[in-house]
This record gives C-alpha cells, sequence and structure tokens, in this order.
C-alpha cells in the first residue's frame, strides 16, 4: 500500500514494528491483527516473541505505544488475537477507546474451568488449540513443509467446523502436496509472509495460544463485565 510508514518504536521495554498512515488531524484508529497475519493487510502492526504472550502485557503495549504516538483516544478494530487483545483493551481502558469494532472473536464471558479443558472436552485432543500447547511439537510438524506452503494452506482453508490436524497428518499435511492461492492472495504476499516466518519462527505466535489458560486465570476480576466506550 503507498503512503505507508514503516518504523520501530521502542514501548514497554520492547521494539514494536508499526506501520502508519495518515496524519494527526484525523481520528486514529489502531489495527490489531491475529495469527498468523501480519501488518501487510493492516495499518498499525504489533509483534514480538516472548516465551509467553499474555493479555494484560498486550494491552500495556499497546497504552504505551499509542502514548508514544501521542495519541489521546484511539478508535480499536481488531480481528481474531486481536480481537481478543481489544476486547480487553476496552473493558481495562474505556477512556482511550472512541469505539469498537471486532471480527472474528466473541466477548470472552466466563466459565468454570480452563479454555483449553473446555475446548478438549467439546472438539478432542486433535482440536489445533489444544495440539498448540506442548511448545516444539506444531514448530516441528511446520518444519515438514516449505512456510510458503503452509502461508498458503492458513489462508486458504475452507473446511467448514472445528480445525482438527490429527497427528498422523501433521500441520500442513505432505510437504510434497501443493496448495492452491484463493483469489484474494497473490504470490507476493506469500513470498512476504514467508520471509518474515522464516526469519523469526512460528513461536512467537503459537505462545499467545500456549498462554490462553494463564491469560485466562489474569482476567478473572473481570468476570461479567461490560464493554463501554465513551
Amino acid at each position: 500500500m503507498e503512503g505507508i510508514e514503516h518504523k520501530n518504536v521502542l514501548v514497554n521495554g520492547i521494539n514494536m514494528h508499526v506501520a502508519e498512515k495518515g496524519n494527526k488531524e484525523h481520528p486514529a484508529i489502531l489495527f490489531l491483527h491475529g495469527f498468523p497475519e501480519l501488518g501487510i493487510h493492516g495499518v498499525i502492526k504489533f509483534s514480538h516473541y516472548l516465551l509467553a504472550v499474555i493479555v494484560l502485557h498486550i494491552v500495556g503495549d499497546l497504552i504505551s505505544l499509542i502514548n508514544t504516538l501521542g495519541l489521546d483516544q484511539v478508535f480499536v478494530v481488531g480481528h481474531d488475537w486481536g480481537a481478543l487483545i481489544a476486547w480487553y483493551f476496552c473493558l481495562l481502558r474505556p477512556d482511550r477507546v472512541n469505539a469498537l469494532v471486532n471480527t472474528s472473536v466473541a466477548f470472552p464471558r466466563r466459565a468454570a474451568n480452563k479454555p483449553t479443558e473446555r475446548l478438549r472436552a467439546a472438539f478432542g485432543d486433535d482440536y489445533y488449540i489444544c495440539r498448540f500447547q506442548e511448545p516444539g511439537v506444531a514448530e516441528a510438524e511446520f518444519a515438514r513443509s516449505t512456510t510458503a506452503n503452509l502461508i498458503t494452506i492458513f489462508f486458504a482453508m475452507r473446511t467448514p467446523g472445528p480445525l482438527c490436524v490429527p497427528k498422523e497428518i501433521g500441520f500442513g499435511g505432505s510437504p510434497n502436496k501443493p496448495a492452491t492461492l484463493p483469489s484474494w492472495l497473490t504470490e507476493e504476499d506469500v513470498a512476504y509472509y514467508a520471509s518474515k516466518f522464516d526469519l523469526k519462527g512460528f513461536t512467537g505466535g503459537l505462545n499467545y495460544y500456549r498462554a490462553l489458560d494463564l491469560s485466562w486465570e489474569l482476567t478473572a476480576p473481570w468476570c461479567n463485565a461490560e464493554v463501554k466506550v465513551p
């Protein structure tokens, strides 16, 4: 996209990559993407690679980001993991939010047991979030295929219903089975994604899933809270 400025910003002790467009004369929109998306399809991208990524830490990082950018309030647009972060962003700091738009992830209602326990009970051990829990396992399966082929498989998937991946098949399936690009995804897009994941690997994104139960525990004080923005 033309007119986008890319820069690295040191916020909250981490180096955050930001893709920015526009000026401070217009209302600011904070785009929060999910996994395995990157900022190529948004305007503001955040990504950092920790041993565990916890929702409260990320909200703190985003507050530090908008402070660093000199913004008072933002419109928040979230998708997938970005939507989950956006919910808690609005719960914790409604004073910094003009409005919220979320897709793909519903408001995180509280339940009696941990998210991974509920997911295993509902969909079985082969459900992809359950399969992501053990460090190194999914990464090893990803490594059996090329990164470009994996990215294409992720975005071209059209199977309805819960995503279950038996161990005998593995993520990415056969490394010799090519995936077909959907009409909205170009070879250039795939090459960009592959170059970034080849550089840093998938562990950063997968750790969001591995911190799911811990984030659930830490957000207990906001049980049954309502999202309110000015």
